[in-house]
């Protein structure tokens, strides 16, 4: 054999070199790693589970996953071929050593074809605590986003530390992976962790929602080592109205990030948000030069189709009867101390009495003790009889209530998006609400609602005014710049789009090697 017949790098080799690999076989390359602390071995386990077996030293060949991720880690380009055969060692293999895997995984689809990988132009994995309803915006968010990213040639698929029997949203159109249960407050999961670092080769990228739990640390350790994308949406939870209003759990936030979300967003292909008001106030106190921030927006989808809005109203009306003939004030959200329904139950006992026709609905979910403080605000503020608590509304009930009511009430102290006002707007209801809620902007420019700030007289003031200074007429027009407002700030389509874009101008970083620890 002749030079000219050699690979290149053992035709530029010296002869001293040539012996050496004669004898001793070929030189293994030096396998960049990321920081190995003792932290990260009792979180996530070693990283060495994932070398090659020569650069570890053993004598027996690793098991097929491991050593399909060691080629990734050694840098290798991935074909399609070396993708699927990485895809097909993790599915018969098994989890990663040293992460066991749940005895089952519930795989629940709404669209089967929605990850239909023939059809599919990207594949992204969203990884969330939670799909219980319950747990409010965040949930929706997935949801909504899944939903509209499809039509694009996007398939999602969503992991979550869901039990096999908890309740999972109904629309969401994607298969979930419940992994179980994670341990302690931050919901602690090597499981979750092992799961990632299986599947992660499937996907072009992965979306974090939400942040201050171990799901996002994880999706920061399936991936360390790969070029896969990794992405955030902190959903308005790094808003710095949580710093004043708890500032006790604050300083466990600072020692979080320090210890671990801050390795989060250093690996982060890009920081994303659902609006401009959300990323300046994210960047204090936690955020830096260095953090790569983006405007993603947000929106829903327009009132399902399934939905008809006059027999919604009756359904409403026939089930809440003592409603008939009275002008509807609805607030519909998680019921929370952050969302000012103390604010609200005062303002309008002082507007009530002016008007006996005038009810106020308190719907949602929430923590019982404090719902039961409220009911006793109520009574003690002599409006105990006009105010109706019908709990969690879902479904038509819930289009129904908004489409039924005079107005939308959320004197929110903080807010990141505020998915229920954007439904108000696409059922043509106006909304009152405070300047605390990240897209205020928006929608007062559009005229699709009233603003004020988040104490009691400005609330009673603004719920006096709609109450005694509007018309008929006046409020038929509101409703109709509502409406204008969903369709011209708040649908959801653009934010899918821009998403889909963000994951594309990514992939070219899946060929650029990236150890941020």
């Amino acid at each position: 054999m002749t030079p000219d017949d050699l690979p290149i790098d053992e035709a530029l080799e010296s002869p001293r070199a040539s012996a050496h690999r004669a004898s001793h076989g070929p030189k293994v390359p030096h396998v960049p790693r990321p920081r190995d602390t003792l932290a990260e071995r009792a979180l996530f386990g070693p990283y060495s589970s994932v070398e090659t077996p020569q650069a570890c030293g053993h004598a027996t060949p690793l098991p097929p996953v491991a050593a399909a991720f060691a080629e990734r880690r050694r840098g290798v380009r991935s074909t399609t071929a070396t993708r699927a055969a990485t895809v097909s060692a993790a599915a018969s293999a098994g989890p990663a050593p040293g992460f066991p895997m749940p005895g089952s995984i519930a795989n629940s689809s709404a669209s089967a074809n929605s990850n239909d990988t023939g059809r599919a132009s990207a594949r992204v994995l969203h990884v969330i605590p939670s799909l219980d309803p319950r747990m409010g915006g965040v949930v929706e968010a997935v949801v909504q986003l899944v939903r509209h990213l499809e039509p694009l040639g996007c398939a999602s698929e969503v992991v979550t530390l869901d039990a096999d029997e908890g309740p999972v949203h109904d629309r969401v159109r994607a298969s979930v992976h419940r992994v179980g249960p994670g341990r302690g407050f931050y919901g602690l999961s090597p499981r979750l962790v092992g799961w990632i670092r299986a599947n992660r080769a499937r996907f072009d990228a992965i979306v974090v929602h939400g942040i201050w739990q171990f799901h996002s640390v994880a999706a920061w350790a399936g991936v360390i080592g790969t070029r896969t994308p990794l992405f955030v949406f902190p959903h308005g939870m790094l808003d710095p109205w949580f710093e004043r209003a708890y500032p006790a759990k604050h300083l466990k936030k600072r020692l979080y990030w320090a210890l671990l979300e801050r390795r989060v967003f250093d690996r982060a292909h890009r920081v994303l948000f659902t609006c401009e008001e959300e990323r300046e106030l994210a960047r204090h106190p936690f955020l830096s030069a260095r953090h790569r921030l983006a405007v993603n927006g947000f929106g829903i989808d327009s009132v399902p189709d399934d939905i008809d809005a006059d027999a919604a109203i009756q359904a409403f009306r026939r089930t809440y009867p003592a409603l008939d003939g009275t002008r509807i004030w609805l607030f519909l959200s998680r019921i929370h101390e952050k969302k000012g329904c103390d604010l609200l139950i005062d303002a309008f006992a002082d507007v009530a009495p002016r008007d006996p026709s005038l009810r106020l609905v308190i719907a949602g979910p929430g923590d019982a003790a404090l719902i039961a403080s409220l009911k006793q605000q109520a009574r003690a503020r002599g409006v105990a009889d006009r105010i109706v608590w019908p709990g969690m509304l879902s479904g038509e009930l819930k289009w129904g209530a908004l489409a039924a009511a005079e107005v939308f009430v959320l004197p929110s102290h903080q807010e990141n998006f505020g998915i229920a006002v954007v439904e108000a707007l696409a059922s043509r209801t106006p909304v009152l609400i405070t300047n605390r809620i990240n897209i205020w902007r928006e929608i007062e420019a559009s005229g699709g609602g009233w603003i004020c700030t988040d104490t009691r007289e400005s609330v009673r003031d603004l719920l006096a005014r709609w109450a005694f200074d509007t018309t008929p007429d006046q409020r038929e027009l509101m409703r109709e710049a509502a409406y204008a407002s969903f369709e011209t700030h708040f649908r959801i389509e653009a934010a899918a789009r821009a998403l889909l874009g963000h994951v594309r101008a990514a992939q070219p970083d899946k060929h650029a090697w990236r150890t941020a620890a």
